[in-house]
């Protein structure tokens, strides 16, 4: 993989690109806050601006960066808010410019949702609901499937076979996330068997903006198949357990209105928040070499990181026997 992926991704390439399929630039262009892709709104002659996002080489398929498209398009078709790629002068969603990928998306006002607010959490709940109705209709061929091995054991290698884990630590460390890994792996059998759907994926606050008309999701990037508490229990942010028991349910009073919930799948939320640790630590490292990861995660791959890293696993051990 390319260490430095976006190096030759100036802003006359980015304009050049636009352009290539049609479209004319004013040469208005501003970076916005992304470090897994590149995004930036672009000025267009005679019309609003617009959001193109240029992926990260290597990362996905055309297949499954396609996939994603077409599922974005499918919620819309069932009037499920969702911020869709253009096709605009072109038959395709996705393009490709000197060795980059990139789609189009209309631009998008809003705010942040508030995760303290239980009426807008019902709101999501029903929102995630429908969401999930279509995603249950067919499965993904190109994405990811949300499982043990892809967010655990494989990201779980990745940090030990590239020597990010200080030598001081690694025995307590990896005591410590094998030992959760292990649970997790019961867990997931004590649920017994679970229905794997298309997910949003990551499906926090940063990803939703609320407006006047309720919640849009704005990235659907990370979808994947997984279970339907994947897309919840981020939403999910009480201090106290009866905050978050209270939370989850008003989530789920909205949920159910449009969408079947195994309620088994209540018991895998440790053990999903546990492999998104794991799975978020390998994300950095793999993107380590990128400049803007030391940029604006200076705090990773410190000494104290891993050394709190070490005390966090051993905290979630002793949540995934609860």
């Amino acid at each position: 993989m390319t260490t430095q992926p976006y190096n030759n991704l100036t802003p006359d390439l980015i304009l050049d690109a636009i352009e290539s399929i049609g479209l004319q630039c004013t040469g208005s262009l501003f970076a916005l806050n992304s470090y897994e892709n590149r995004v930036y709104q672009i000025g267009i002659e005679g019309s609003d601006p617009l959001i193109a996002k240029f992926y990260r080489p290597h990362r996905w398929s055309n297949a499954a960066i396609l996939e994603e498209h077409q599922f974005a398009a499918e919620l819309v078709t069932h009037e499920i808010p969702v911020v869709a790629p253009l096709t605009l002068m072109t038959d395709t969603t996705l393009h490709e410019y000197n060795g980059f990928r990139f789609a189009l998306f209309p631009r998008q006002g809003g705010r942040s949702l508030e995760l303290d607010n239980l009426d807008h959490l019902e709101w999501m709940g029903r929102f995630i609901g429908r969401l999930h109705a279509v995603g249950a209709c067919q499965p993904f061929q190109h994405r990811m499937r949300l499982d043990v091995q892809s967010y655990g054991y494989q990201p779980y290698q990745f940090l030990l076979e590239h020597h990010f884990i200080p030598d001081e630590l690694k025995h307590n460390y990896c005591h410590a996330v094998e030992t959760a890994l292990q649970k997790i792996e019961a867990c997931f059998q004590q649920a017994g068997p679970i229905d794997y759907i298309r997910l949003h994926g990551d499906c926090h606050a940063g990803n939703v903006l609320w407006n006047q008309t309720g919640p849009q999701i704005v990235d659907l990037d990370d979808c994947l198949m997984g279970p339907a508490i994947q897309d919840l229990w981020m939403l999910i942010s009480g201090g106290t357990e009866e905050e978050r028991h209270a939370q989850l349910d008003h989530i789920l009073h909205g949920y159910l209105e449009f969408h079947d919930f195994n309620p088994r799948e209540r018991h895998l939320i440790e053990a999903l928040r546990t492999l998104r640790m794991i799975h978020y630590a390998a994300w950095l490292a793999k993107r380590w070499e990128d400049p803007a990861f030391p940029l604006h995660f200076p705090w990773f791959n410190t000494p104290r990181y891993w050394q709190e890293q070490l005390e966090t696993f051993k905290d979630q051990v002793l949540l995934l026997d609860k």
